[in-house]
């Protein structure tokens, strides 16, 4: 439902390609969703892969025509401060038509110092942890696991990307977070809660919807992990705890996704039990999860992963982790464990393998809200964080030039 009110003029700055894969298709979603929600989108990206309905106004910053300039030309980071640079000097001549601007790491620096100098509120996506302890953790995960992120990786240690990010982190008015598990490794590293704006991400009900036939009771459990194959996502954990689980004996162990250099070797002897089934890369993830009863990913760290409301909007019930990011509630409609705790993740494979009334309790219950995880929910609420944004900068406006006259009064 839209808003009736004042329409908030958006100027929304992404640093990819808008609409490709993974956070270019998150960006996307947003931006027609927040458009269907009453936004007056003027959609800036570096280039675009999938178009957005009028009357969203898309202007490409790296792009025209069928003309565009290629990524790795440059590296993502050079890349990402050209979009920027470019965003923040159209900022400079169209300020009086902007009443908000969304922007993404790495490629906001300039247009948010644009626009503190103009008095524009401004928000900062946080698709990821904190970076700081993202790197921490990963790092920590591989020297426990003898191996090594490739380098170039988004998770691989860069000190100077790093001291990007939290410059972008001090300039934004607001950070946006799609967890709380991100809330906290940010209010960790010392940010006050006030800045930090919980939203969240969404799912295609048109691609993520359950299957027509009921899932068979009598047969061994189909257990999925769909993401990829690194470290920080845990399938050494997921695999380990199958393995000691009872429902390994007669059930299957799917895993979707592309390994990192030198993670498949560490897993060997995992993967070669013969209830383990490695699918590669699937392009009709949506069908493989229509056919499986439960997602798991127990991540050790996460922004909020896409894929567990892919699942649950496909009839998956979730055994996730706390830093998965996932929309879900223990013992309501998953079962959730502490980062790591095999002994726990054990326990929940076992206990749905034995209590199928239990999965299907859960199954029902994630179902009677999946309505309440669609793009468009998403939408209304990070709608709703930008009317907030703009509330709080304009008492910060007013609070600032009230000080401003007592001190000069005296």
């Amino acid at each position: 439902m839209k808003n009736e009110t004042k329409p908030v003029r958006v100027l929304y700055s992404f640093p990819l390609k808008l609409g490709a894969q993974r956070v270019c298709l998150v960006a996307w979603q947003q931006a027609k969703s927040l458009a269907d929600a009453g936004a007056e989108m003027t959609v800036f990206p570096a280039a675009v892969s999938r178009s957005l309905p009028p009357p969203t106004k898309v202007r490409p910053t790296l792009a025209r025509g069928k003309w565009r300039l290629p990524n790795r030309l440059l590296g993502r980071t050079a890349y990402a401060g050209l979009h920027d640079w470019i965003v923040s000097r159209r900022l400079e001549k169209m300020a009086a038509q902007i009443d908000i601007i969304h922007t993404w790491p790495l490629g906001a620096l300039r247009t948010l110092k644009v626009a503190r100098q103009l008095g524009i509120p401004t928000v900062l996506e946080r698709p990821n942890a904190h970076t700081q302890f993202a790197y921490e953790v990963v790092e920590k995960e591989c020297q426990r696991l003898g191996i090594s992120m490739p380098p170039g990786h988004e998770h691989a240690f860069d000190a100077g990307y790093l001291r990007h990010e939290e410059a972008e982190y001090a300039l934004a008015d607001r950070l946006l977070c799609p967890s709380d598990f991100v809330v906290s490794t940010f209010v960790d590293k010392g940010f006050p809660k006030e800045k930090l704006a919980r939203h969240q991400y969404g799912f295609d009900e048109k691609l993520s919807y359950p299957g027509e036939n009921p899932q068979n009771m009598t047969r061994g459990l189909t257990v999925l992990f769909a993401a990829g194959c690194a470290p920080r996502k845990g399938l050494h954990y997921a695999l380990e705890a199958w393995l000691k689980s009872a429902a390994h004996r007669d059930g299957t162990f799917l895993i979707v996704g592309e390994f990192i250099p030198g993670y498949a070797e560490k897993l060997g002897s995992l993967l070669s039990h013969p209830s383990v089934k490695r699918l590669g890369y699937r392009k009709d993830l949506p069908d493989v999860m229509r056919g499986s009863d439960i997602l798991v990913l127990p991540s050790i760290e996460e922004g909020s992963a896409l894929v567990t409301s892919d699942a649950r909007g496909c009839g998956c019930v979730l055994l996730v982790s706390e830093a998965a990011g996932a929309i879900c509630k223990h013992m309501e409609n998953a079962l959730v464990h502490r980062p790591g705790d095999v002994a726990s993740l054990t326990q929940h494979m076992t206990l749905l393998h034995e209590n199928r009334a239990l999965l299907e309790k859960l199954r029902a219950a994630s179902m009677a809200t999946r309505h309440e995880m669609t793009w468009t929910v998403a939408g209304q609420k990070l709608f709703q964080v930008y009317r907030e944004t703009i509330a709080m900068k304009r008492r910060q406006a007013t609070t600032d030039t009230r000080e401003s006259k007592v001190k000069h009064a005296n």
